[in-house]
């Protein structure tokens, strides 16, 4: 039986209700002395009502659906070629290229109409041009500026740290005194630190190197560590072939260790007993005891598991429930720091963060992509009292303190809360249809992968998997298939927006199963 369909709402907030009138009236204050302007103009702006998501808005986008892969426009023929690095230049699609988008639509340089079914790759949980980030141009006017540094964190990044810390410790908006006593506990698992970064990598490396601060000092003016003279492991998952190439954790050189690259660099580092990075085997909780119980014994030490929900970048596994309780059972009983890593996954749960449907309690997060939305690069990781060992300078980001960045991750964030029933049916609706499709064509479809939005379909080979993508691709629909790691079940990537409707869903899906009927022969 399909899910119960529920409406997605409108939230209506102007900045004042946002971020604090009286933060807004100090803004307009400043902005008036500075401008020669009038207060009283200035606060119009800062207590404007902003509809995130109005009723005209919604129709206007179910409205276009029929136009999916018609030329609309007449695009942009002739657009600048670029000067990209040759790998760059081989992956884009110029054609696609955005000169335009809404909702969950873009216009490509070719003119014609495309449906964002990855969210452009994963930061635009709310389509294009997003209503509610009004109140981004509105903060801008007032003149909140971006150009802080964390020295000078403004009201607005500082708000954002304790959202974010109320959020990923379930309490309810405006109850200030849990919030206050979260914030000033050094209990175990207690996420209430916040490090401001700009990119998803530079978030994970914060805390892979407060991890590192057990084993080695940052400065040669500190005491050693904790494990001092042991050998850092790191758990980290498994592709089928038993390799690390299943893991994906950013672009920086130590996690790129982690999934097999480098590979000169990281058997040097793990002879000399530097750096060490061990496989465990997807949702094999046997395995995982095993070699946690194998490395966790001097010389060595389990250092860390870092680990994503779905493997989005691996065929959209998704660890079981019951997988992560036990593996993380097992390292706080080992007293072995967990970083879940949710770049991929944040925003796209009713709860935001796709740990906390899980039960799970872990030393650090690591979110970016959908929280700001894709209006800036800004990632955030967060930790507990015990890893907070890193001084000013051991992760830092000049740029990671922008307060309208920060703005919109609390847009994003009230629009997400106001909707989170939304958020799961519609993600329910969107897996049980993909579930439809892998039963009528089992043939073809060996089974949907993921879970809701993040859902995805597997195929029995390689070949469909690319046939079915450059079908949807010239339809209109943008989607990839990842067929290129160690034994990775060949699979459609797909991540619908968050403000999907059941209209696209459908239509979508229809697509999906008419390239499938089309394509039993495979």
């Amino acid at each position: 039986m399909l899910s119960k369909r529920i409406e997605l709402k409108n939230v209506r907030l102007s900045l004042a209700d946002l971020v604090g009138a009286e933060y807004v009236t100090a803004l307009c204050e400043a902005r008036a002395f500075l401008e020669g302007g009038s207060v009283a103009d200035y606060r119009a702006i800062g207590e404007e009502p902003v509809d995130f998501f109005p009723a005209t808005f919604s129709t206007r986008l179910d409205s276009l659906l029929a136009a999916v892969g018609q030329r609309v426009v007449t695009g942009c023929a002739a657009s600048s070629p670029g000067a990209a690095n040759l790998p760059v230049n081989q992956a884009t699609k110029q054609a696609m290229c955005p000169i335009g988008g809404m909702g969950f639509y873009r216009v490509g340089e070719d003119g014609r109409l495309y449906l964002i079914t990855k969210s452009e790759h994963y930061h635009a949980p709310l389509g294009h041009d997003f209503p509610g980030y009004r109140l981004l141009q509105n903060a801008a006017r007032l003149g909140v500026s971006n150009a802080t540094h964390n020295n000078t964190r403004g009201h607005i990044t500082r708000l954002l740290e304790r959202e974010l810390v109320r959020v990923a410790n379930g309490l309810p908006r405006g109850d200030q005194a849990a919030l206050n006593r979260i914030c000033t506990s050094n209990a175990p698992h207690v996420l209430n630190r916040v490090t401001n970064l700009e990119t998803g990598s530079l978030a994970v490396e914060a805390a892979l190197k407060a991890m590192l601060g057990r084993f080695y000092r940052l400065e040669d003016n500190l005491p050693l560590p904790q494990f001092a003279g042991r050998t850092p492991v790191f758990l980290v998952i498994a592709d089928q072939e038993g390799g690390r190439k299943a893991n994906y954790h950013g672009t920086t050189v130590l996690t790129q260790i982690m999934r097999d690259m480098w590979p000169e660099l990281g058997a040097k580092l793990a002879e000399n007993g530097a750096y060490i990075a061990r496989p465990v085997k997807i949702n094999d909780i046997a395995d995982f005891e095993a070699t946690l119980t194998q490395w966790d014994v001097a010389p060595y030490k389990v250092a860390g598991f870092f680990h994503e929900i779905v493997l989005m970048n691996y065929g959209a596994i998704r660890l079981r429930p019951e997988y992560l309780r036990a593996a993380y059972d097992l390292c706080h009983r080992h007293d072995a720091p967990i970083l879940v890593d949710e770049i991929q996954s944040c925003m796209w749960s009713p709860d935001l963060f796709m740990y906390r449907e899980y039960g799970l309690h872990p030393d650090f997060v690591a979110i970016g992509k959908g929280f700001p939305g894709g209006q800036y690069p800004a990632s955030r990781i967060l930790a507990t009292a015990e890893f907070d060992i890193l001084h000013q300078f051991g992760a830092l980001v000049t740029n990671g303190q922008e307060e309208l960045a920060s703005l919109a991750y609390l847009v994003t964030m009230a629009f997400v809360e106001a909707n989170a029933d939304y958020v799961a049916a519609l993600g329910d609706y969107y897996q049980e249809k993909l579930q439809d499709l892998a039963i009528e064509f089992p043939d073809v479809v060996e089974a949907v992968e993921g879970q809701r939005h993040l859902s995805s379909l597997r195929f029995h080979d390689a070949d469909c998997a690319i046939a079915l993508m450059n079908e949807l691709n010239a339809a209109g629909y943008d989607v990839s298939a990842q067929t290129y790691k160690a034994n990775c079940p060949p699979t459609l990537l797909i991540k619908i927006p968050i403000i999907s409707s059941y209209r696209m869903v459908d239509q979508f899906v229809a697509r999906m199963g008419q390239s499938l009927s089309e394509a039993k022969h495979c």
